[in-house]
């Protein structure tokens, strides 16, 4: 994993001269190994990536990044070899998110669970406010 070069962005900037934007395996122009959109090496994973497989990081932190839209979007990198599966939440984990998600629904002055989460702005559900949204 020490190598971060692209092949296909080095013989870009070899034959064409062109500097490739955010293209900076080394992080000697950002400081950290930074790639464009869509050309992250292989082995390197987003947090969205790991997601969607079933991992996380894994206490490890980020070894390189990718910028796009004129460097203000950024999306850090990740070993996958260093990811770990994802945690499971246990039973009286789930038991006590749903006590939570179900007091989100439950209104204050008339006490019925309805079917949308209560807005914390009146603190009571459309009907006991006056069924103005």
């Amino acid at each position: 994993m020490t190598d971060l070069r692209s092949p296909d962005l080095d013989q870009l900037a070899e034959r064409t001269g062109i500097r490739v934007e955010f293209y900076d395996p080394t992080g000697t122009r950002y400081g950290f190994p930074t790639f464009p959109y869509q050309t992250a090496p292989d082995g390197l994973a987003t947090r969205r990536q790991l997601r969607a497989a079933g991992l996380r990081p894994g206490g490890h932190d980020p070894v390189a990044q990718i910028l796009w839209r004129r460097g203000k979007r950024v999306a850090y990198l990740y070993r996958l070899d260093l990811a770990a599966p994802k945690r499971t939440a246990t039973p009286a984990q789930r038991e006590a998110i749903g006590k939570a998600l179900r007091a989100r629904r439950t209104c204050r002055l008339c006490g019925v669970v309805r079917p949308y989460y209560i807005s914390r702005r009146y603190g009571c559900c459309f009907d006991c406010h006056g069924g103005t949204r």
